[in-house]
């Protein structure tokens, strides 16, 4: 007469439930959860736009979208910005600080040239 051992298995948790599990307050649940959505909305949007530009092949049998693209990629500049990505025009200035690279070149140099 022997005895079957039953081990038993910890139940299968899926990753939502793995992150929600190993962060204990709200507010970093809320956070966690908050860039979640961004992603998904950057990945959409990103997507979306990048199927406005592409030609499928009649092969297919995939009909082309007719959709203006500035709404999209609106939507997608604006999510790249909440995560600190910014677009800038003007090549001589950086995002963040305003300064010039003639600027940035003055500081260092005044830096080196300090006792």
């Amino acid at each position: 007469m022997s005895e079957e051992i039953k081990e038993e298995l910890p139940p299968k948790r899926g990753p939502l439930k793995k992150l929600r599990e190993s962060i204990d307050d709200p507010d970093e649940k809320f956070e966690a959860v908050a860039t979640l959505v961004r992603l998904g909305i950057l990945i959409w949007s990103g997507t979306i736009l990048t199927l406005a530009y592409i030609k499928m092949p009649p092969a297919l049998g995939i009909p082309e979208q007719k959709l203006d693209p500035t709404f999209i990629a609106s939507v997608f500049t604006g999510t790249l910005a909440t995560f600190g990505v910014q677009a800038s025009k003007d090549k001589k200035t950086t995002n963040n600080g305003g300064l010039s690279k003639e600027d940035i070149e003055k500081i260092i140099k005044e830096q080196k040239s300090a006792p």
